[in-house]
């Protein structure tokens, strides 16, 4: 049964001489990273939204739902003082801040919550490590997005960003008010500039699982002799670098094993 409870209340579960690994977020690259770090001998603490705790199946198929070293923390990181408490009781080696309203499309409907979440939530967590564990090695998850209407190809990390929906803009945000926390208070933080990544653990609401999803609903329709209906898109002439999540998490642990903070473009350089 996985450990959902306050490590106030679970003294002893964690060893405190491995290395401590705080992860805000509960998606697809939080399972991977969690079960990568966990390989490493990583103690794991994922801080996620009560609302989010019906996601956990991921860990479960990656089997290590179990694991003692893999410890649940209720957070919403738009909750300052909640954050302040969790990353003062851990005080980790590495935070992963992976949490964000991620749909790009909802954003538009969504503008002030999507920024709140995605700005706001990622402030509380460069406030708490500033004044609870400034040793602290932040990774924080830009995207490809800030990028928007692209003014160069191939994209780099010199490349001027053009964001082009309030998911980018407040991606963005975050992104800029990490580099000023870098340099104004010489904390170790990185952006990681990731391009469309994909798995089986892909939420719903993108278009890799979409297709997936809806494939594998005709297959069934038709083997039952049911009617099914078509498959409806967006823009059908877009182009994405599509990679694999369980490859781009190990990016990620790798930035912040350098001895000075940057920040990275994660791609592999092909569209489709």
């Amino acid at each position: 049964m996985i450990n959902l409870q306050s490590q106030n209340n679970n003294k002893g579960i964690y060893k405190m001489n491995n290395p401590i690994a705080l992860i805000f977020g509960n998606g697809q690259d939080t399972a991977y990273l969690s079960k990568f770090l966990l390989e490493k001998n990583y103690q794991v603490v994922v801080a996620t939204r009560r609302s989010g705790s019906s996601n956990n199946w991921r860990m479960k198929e990656l089997k290590i739902d179990n694991n003692p070293n893999l410890i649940f923390e209720w957070c919403d990181i738009t909750e300052g003082s909640r954050v302040n408490e969790i990353v003062n009781i851990y005080k980790p080696s590495e935070c992963y801040n992976l949490a964000a309203m991620s749909f790009v499309q909802s954003s538009f409907d969504h503008p002030v919550s999507s920024s709140f979440v995605n700005f706001n939530g990622h402030l509380n967590i460069l406030e708490s490590i500033k004044y609870y564990s400034p040793k602290t090695k932040v990774y924080f998850a830009a995207s490809s997005e800030m990028y928007g209407k692209v003014q160069e190809v191939p994209q780099t990390e010199k490349t001027p960003f053009y964001p082009r929906s309030p998911y980018a803009v407040s991606k963005l945000a975050a992104y800029w008010i990490g580099v000023n926390y870098r340099e104004s208070h010489s904390l170790y933080i990185c952006n990681g500039i990731l391009f469309n990544h994909e798995s089986k653990f892909r939420g719903e609401e993108f278009i890799t699982r979409k297709v997936t999803k809806k494939v594998a609903e005709i297959k069934f329709k038709i083997e039952a002799g049911l009617p099914f209906t078509p498959l409806i898109v967006g823009n059908v002439e877009s182009k994405r670098d599509w990679g694999s999540a369980e490859d781009y998490v190990r990016g990620m642990w790798l930035m912040l094993q350098h001895s000075i903070p940057d920040d990275y473009v994660l791609a592999t350089g092909k569209t489709y």
